[in-house]
Order: C-alpha cells, then sequence, then structure tokens
C-alpha cells in the first residue's frame, strides 16, 4: 500500500482529491488529505505568506504520519511560489523535517512536471490577481521556462474559485493559451480540474497542467511510483 499525504488549505476544490484516487485505478494506492488553518481567504501575498508558514503546516503532519503517508506535499501553489524559489526551497525543506518524510509543495510540482512533458514554452492561466500571477511566471522561469503568456482573473478568494465549473475552467485555459505554449498551466488547487484534464487538452490541443493535478503527480513521484491514468491527461499517459 502507498499513502502520498497531502496538506490542503482550507476547503474549496478537495473533492479532487478523492477523485483522483479513483481515476488512477490502483488499489493499493490512497491519497490521505489534512486541512490547513489557511488565517485569511485572500489571493494577496501578506495573506499568502501567513497561509504557508512553518507553524501552519507543521500542524497538520502529524496526522498524516498516523494516516501511514510515505510522503507529504503542501497542496497549494501560491502560498508556496510567493516566497520565491529559495524560500520556497527552505518551505519544503522545513515541512520535511517537521513531517520526518520527503516533501515537496504544488510549486515544485509544476516546475517538475513541465520538464517530465519536455516543455520549455508555457502560458499561465491563473485566477489570481495580476501581481500574483507575475509571482508564479516568475517561479517558472526561475526553474528553466520560458513564459509566453500570462492570463490573471483577479479572483481575491479561494472559496470564489471552489465555485468554479466545468465552463468556467474551459473559458480560463482558452484565454490562457498562446500559440507557440507547448503546455498550459492552471495554478490553484482552488480550482475544480481533476475532472476537466482530458476536455481542456482535447480543446487546446496540447498539453494542460493543472494545480491538483500536478500536485498527486509529485506526490507519486516521490513514493517512487508511475501510475498510468489517461483521464488525467498527458502527465499521466506514460
Amino acid at each position: 500500500m502507498t499513502a502520498i499525504g497531502f496538506l490542503y488549505p482550507g476547503h474549496s476544490a478537495e473533492d479532487d482529491y478523492p477523485r483522483m484516487e479513483m481515476m488512477l485505478a490502483a488499489p493499493d494506492i490512497r491519497l490521505p488529505l489534512v486541512h490547513t488553518d489557511i488565517g485569511t481567504d485572500a489571493h494577496r501575498v501578506d495573506a499568502l505568506l501567513e497561509m504557508g508558514s512553518a507553524d501552519r503546516l507543521a500542524a497538520g503532519v502529524e496526522e498524516l504520519r498516523l494516516a501511514g503517508a510515505e510522503a507529504v506535499v503542501w497542496a497549494c501553489t501560491s502560498a508556496s511560489f510567493v516566497y520565491g524559489w529559495e524560500g520556497a526551497r527552505e518551505q519544503v525543506r522545513s515541512l520535511a523535517a517537521a513531517a520526518g518524510l520527503p516533501a515537496s509543495s504544488t510549486s515544485f510540482a509544476f516546475a517538475g512536471a513541465v520538464r517530465e512533458l519536455g516543455a520549455t514554452r508555457v502560458a499561465v492561466a491563473a485566477t489570481y490577481p495580476a501581481d500574483v500571477c507575475e509571482l508564479f511566471a516568475a517561479f517558472l522561469k526561475a526553474a528553466g521556462a520560458e513564459v509566453l503568456f500570462t492570463r490573471a482573473s483577479g479572483i481575491i478568494t479561494a472559496a470564489e474559485v471552489g465555485t468554479w465549473g466545468r465552463d468556467e475552467v474551459l473559458a480560463l485555459a482558452r484565454a490562457g493559451d498562446h500559440p507557440d505554449a507547448e503546455a498550459v498551466l492552471l495554478p490553484d488547487t482552488a480550482l475544480h480540474t481533476a475532472a476537466h484534464v482530458a476536455d481542456l487538452e482535447r480543446e487546446l490541443g496540447k498539453p494542460v497542467l493543472t494545480a491538483n493535478q500536478v500536485t498527486v503527480w509529485e506526490g507519486l513521484r516521490l513514493a517512487q511510483r508511475r501510475v498510468r491514468a489517461p483521464g488525467l491527461g498527458r502527465l499521466f499517459a506514460g
């Protein structure tokens, strides 16, 4: 049995995780999830720095250890990349030390997934305000990707993002695409995307990486598991 633990901020799109557990169709893989205290629900730099603080993340690791987790992923994009590349690395190191387990975050999951696909030029379709979206673009650039285009939606709260359905997600992806992008990235784990990845890739004709999708992929990578799940897009095709 392989159990990957996720620390998820608040309550928005956490139901993507049991959905993806079913989509993996691997009965020996479990994806236990623990909610963290988000403090202020705002895509605002000061609020995001507090949301991703070491104390808030450490508070959830004991429950994941008791669930048998072999690795842990901080399932939040904005409250990891907001620290910058080195700050996000320190965040992950602190999480690994607190959990006594291999650890990562959604931001590093995006960087790894872009490399896994062999993509170098990407576009970003984000729910965030423009300033937060640009911080994500800077993080991707630090990872070696060329960001050709960013689309910011200006949504402040995860609660609002969590209400978006298939039509809004498809519209966001279309608006954020660029003809020369080799992949389109949809950050924000508050956005429901697990059920829509295949539709997104058909619509755009290229790989699409979404926050909850890459977070699960990263957890499996930490546990040295590779799983084929075509419903989760080209990232899970091998």
